[in-house]
């Protein structure tokens, strides 16, 4: 068997705006396995400055592990715990080499085009009539749950733009998740997680940074807002950590994202704990591309989660690959008659 790996630059249709920042550009790097004539793909999806594997040596990582293929799917999860984008490059690397078609890696209903994920729709950070335009656009596509980034401009502003929602569309009708990012003062978040409980919100992503768990604990008691754990798993490696983890601050959800947890087996391991704890879960992905936004959804569909997903992101760069994934009124659909628009020979 032989492997390599290619960097790759996704380009962003449009800036898109977080609490650490305006992307214009997102890196990524496949893994691509060839045995016998047959070949295989897996995306490593880092995000720089976030990543838990965003580290000096993650190129000579990734020399490593196409030097050590041999070892095999479940040797090289375990070696590379450090390294969550490139075990999950692995994992969906060797499941499309060992698969018929390397893009259909877990047939289901939802691969044969008779199910869909419920997804929801992603409003970026920007100035408030940006995010306004979005929030109608979304609304106008038929999403019945928006995720809006906030913590970026004035929080007032913010207020205005859900009151704008709730004056069009009730909490039936459009579920609203909101996600900070961690961008809220620790010592503000209660005050600011009150004044967002007027508008039926879902869950608020994140209130404040990762690693403050004492605080994140006593606001997960506390909250008159459901909150959901998204930073705050990254870096959290071992099965022992992550139920620690839950124990401690005990949220109301978590939201699992592949690239940053260990791929499947990582989120696998959340999953169980969440359940065992009563904790609420659903899958997002980490802006990667259609490759690994493909296996992603196919995996997620498996495991039978009727909350709206975060798989959306599919349409945001100029130079993503065509591909069956296609989100129409809200909801991802896989559409077998389209084709992949990806060439093996272009690495």
């Amino acid at each position: 068997m032989k492997a390599s790996y290619h960097k790759y630059i996704l380009d962003f249709k449009r800036a898109s705006g977080t609490s650490r920042g305006v992307m214009t550009e997102k890196e990524t790097w496949f893994l691509v396995l060839e045995n016998e004539g047959k070949k295989g793909i897996g995306e490593c999806g880092i995000l720089r400055g976030l990543s838990a594997d965003d580290r000096p040596d993650y190129e000579e990582k990734l020399q490593w592990t196409c030097a050590n293929i041999h070892l095999g799917k479940d040797a090289l999860w375990e070696a590379l715990i450090e390294f969550p984008s490139i075990q999950f490059g692995v994992e969906m690397a060797f499941q499309s080499l060992q698969s018929e078609n390397p893009f259909l890696l877990f047939p289901s209903g939802f691969t044969e085009g008779e199910n869909s994920i419920q997804i929801n729709g992603l409003v970026w950070m920007g100035e408030e009539a940006f995010m306004k335009e979005q929030i109608e656009e979304k609304l106008a596509q038929g999403f019945h749950c928006i995720k809006l980034k906030i913590g970026a401009i004035d929080f007032d502003k913010e207020l205005q733009l859900l009151a704008f929602i709730r004056a069009h569309f009730s909490a039936k009708e459009i579920e609203i998740r909101v996600d900070a990012n961690g961008a809220f003062d620790s010592n503000e978040a209660l005050y600011k997680l009150k004044q967002l409980t007027g508008f039926e919100l879902h869950s608020i992503e994140q209130p404040i940074r990762k690693n403050h768990t004492d605080r994140m604990a006593e606001l997960c008691k506390i909250t008159p807002l459901p909150i959901a754990l998204d930073e705050e798993l990254i870096g959290v490696f071992s099965f022992e950590e992550k139920e620690k983890l839950l124990q401690k601050i005990k949220p109301q959800y978590i939201i699992l994202k592949p690239s940053f947890v260990g791929g499947f087996r990582g989120t696998q391991e959340w999953i169980s704990l969440a359940e065992k704890y009563q904790i609420g879960w659903w899958i997002t992905s980490a802006l990667e591309s259609n490759i690994g936004l493909n296996a992603i959804a196919q995996w997620t569909f498996l495991q039978h989660n009727l909350m709206p997903q975060g798989l959306g992101t599919g349409a945001l760069y100029t130079n993503n690959f065509d591909c069956p994934l296609e989100v129409f009124k809200g909801e991802l659909w896989y559409r077998k008659e389209l084709d992949w628009a990806f060439d093996f020979e272009q690495f």
